[in-house]
């Protein structure tokens, strides 16, 4: 069977596209993958962080064990001297008591709130490094995609670029 000259140049054309675009596909196709909770977790900034919001929380359950203690005292003083107690001294010593539980009910929902804006703003401050780290890395080596292995189903571990992104957020960290 021979090819009209039309067909000979459409199979060498289609030919060439294939190699071409074989070749331009192994040198633009280069994808990462990047776990950011290793690196919140491993970095130094990320200890950072957890050090510091642990820092946070520690002193506010001391304040919130400490107002616990002087209600828990409070109640104790209560039901020991009830018994002997005017009927308005005791009422009032009873809302005294509710007012006291209220408040440090309303100091821990501040506190929680508060420790969840820290995490917050340093999770934040966290994600804008990677992230600008992740694209000066992905134009200097040339990757078309850089993605969070959250939802990668497979992946090879050559592709992997959260050690990189660690030691050059450590090294961006101590400056």
């Amino acid at each position: 069977m021979r090819l009209s000259n039309p067909s000979k140049a459409f199979i060498i054309g289609l030919f060439c596209l294939t190699c071409i675009g074989s070749a331009f596909a192994a040198d633009v196709a280069k994808i990462g993958i990047v776990d950011i909770q290793r690196i919140m977790g491993t970095s130094e900034q990320g200890k950072a962080a957890k050090a510091q919001i642990k820092e946070q929380s520690d002193k506010m359950t001391q304040t919130l064990k400490q107002k616990g203690a002087e209600i828990e005292e409070l109640k104790k003083q209560f039901e020991r001297e009830s018994m002997v107690m005017s009927k308005e001294k005791r009422e009032e010593k009873e809302r005294e008591f509710r007012i006291k539980l209220n408040d440090l009910k309303s100091l821990e929902k501040r506190y929680r709130g508060e420790l969840q804006a820290i995490e917050k703003q340093l999770a934040g401050e966290m994600r804008k490094a990677v992230y600008a780290l992740v694209e000066e890395i992905g134009k200097k080596e040339g990757y078309l995609l850089i993605i969070n292995n959250f939802d990668v189903m497979y992946s090879p571990g050559s592709i992997d670029i959260t050690d990189q992104l660690i030691k050059e957020l450590n090294a961006r960290y101590k400056k």
